[in-house]
């Protein structure tokens, strides 16, 4: 039976990297069928497909749901209100012509995005003027859309969405997710910072059309400049949540307010909330669907049937030991790229699922393995989202952003598997 639903593991992996399915169609379809293969009755009050997966599944992962909508109603306000362009644009005049300093200060903008709202919506609030500028001042276009990719991966350590879903997928407090991120935050911001210093030490053709560095004030007003107080707005929940330990939801409604504040009049205060929750919406829906059928996909493999026939097989292929963590895992790091079985926001979560139900690692473990792979799904995946617009903007192909990128990403990875090893397996 466990060498069944593994079998329909790998068709929904082939699925989904053919696209004859999108990830979320894959992984539900894969959640119904494991349950069935693990002895689930159809209908029933407990351990069944109807109530255990599809009802119960489908809002496991409710309250990560919500905080993507929250990060996407403030990342949508921070680009109707023009505060992301203009950290972007202010960082550009402080840069002028030197090259390893714009793309430093598009990175840290990137990191305060990133931290906010995750996938495309972030690279495009930091991108789209961070992008033409590093390339104007001679930043070679792949390393620009790297540049903006790295900074995403590092705030993702900061990401209050992503601590509510791993906290939820693996079944581990708040608390502790915080913890490990907050440690391997470091990790990140160095093998970031290393990308950014080697790579544009190369440069590109120069092109003074991609950014404008002298434009009169008058000018940048018309453009939509947000008031310097504003500027602060992607940080509200990121001080909330670490420094006065406020619940994620509220952490991110109050960044929601206070750009809402600092930024519109107060008679037009109702009718931009309105008009930015509804394309906030827009922007969640996708990964919303997605964590709808990740919660299925957790549920299934959660059935006493699924844990029973997956545990000794998982077991018997799961690396014992620290230094075989760290050498087995670092070597299947390409494994969360191109929708494989490790990556963390498709059926990696239910691998996850696997190894914390099963108790071949503790969770702590399987938290810190997840997230180091997070790393290189988030930047080196040319099929993700972020990637893919990155790269397109930049003019160059998602694949070229993975060469460049994944030698750090890989490095990152496996310093957080040394971290994850040290911190729980020793």
């Amino acid at each position: 039976m466990g060498y069944a639903i593994l079998a329909v593991m790998a068709v929904g992996v082939v699925l989904m990297l053919t696209r004859v399915l999108p990830t979320a169609f894959a992984l539900g379809l894969m959640a119904v069928v494991i349950a069935l293969l693990a002895g689930a009755s159809v209908l029933g009050d407990k351990n069944s497909v109807g109530t255990t997966v599809l009802q119960t599944g489908s809002t496991l992962l409710a309250a990560t749901m919500i905080a993507v909508l929250l990060g996407s109603w403030l990342g949508t306000l921070m680009e109707d209100t023009g505060i992301a362009s203009t950290l972007v644009r202010k960082i550009v005049e402080f840069g002028g012509e030197r090259p390893a300093v714009v793309a430093l200060g598009v990175y840290f903008v990137a990191v305060l995005c990133g931290s906010i709202t995750g996938s495309a919506p972030a690279a495009m609030l930091a991108g789209v003027v961070g992008i033409p500028a590093m390339i104007a001042v001679g930043v070679r276009p792949v390393v620009a859309g790297g540049t903006v990719l790295m900074g995403i991966a590092t705030g993702l350590p900061l990401d209050l969405i992503g601590w509510q879903f791993l906290s939820d997928a693996i079944k581990i407090p708040l608390d502790q997710v915080r913890s490990f991120q907050l440690t391997l935050f470091p990790i990140v911001l160095v093998g970031s910072l290393l990308y950014i210093l080697v790579e544009t030490r190369r440069r590109g053709a120069r092109h003074a059309w991609a950014v404008r560095l002298d434009a009169a004030p008058s000018a940048r007003v018309r453009r939509g400049d947000a008031p310097w107080y504003a500027l602060v707005a992607p940080a509200v929940p990121i001080v909330l949540a670490l420094g006065f330990h406020v619940p994620i939801v509220p952490s991110l409604l109050a960044g929601v307010v206070y750009a809402l504040l600092t930024t519109t009049r107060p008679g037009k205060l109702g009718e931009r909330a309105l008009r930015s929750l509804y394309r906030a919406f827009d922007v969640a829906a996708p990964p919303i669907v997605l964590f709808v059928a990740i919660g299925m996909l957790l549920s299934a493999v959660r059935l006493p049937g699924a844990v029973s026939a997956l545990t000794p097989i998982v077991s018997a292929l799961s690396p014992s030991g620290t230094l075989l963590f760290v050498l087995v895992f670092a070597a299947l790091v390409p494994l969360c790229l191109y929708r494989g079985p490790f990556n963390v926001y498709g059926l990696g979560a239910g691998v996850a699922g696997v190894l914390v139900s099963g108790g071949i690692y503790p969770a702590t473990a399987v938290l810190g393995l997840m997230a180091s792979y997070g790393q290189v799904l988030g930047v080196s995946d040319p099929t993700s989202t972020q990637t893919v617009w990155s790269a397109q903007y930049a003019g160059v192909r998602p694949e070229k952003v993975m060469a460049s990128t994944l030698p750090y990403t890989w490095l990152i990875a496996i310093g957080g598997l040394v971290l994850t090893a040290a911190l729980h397996l020793t």
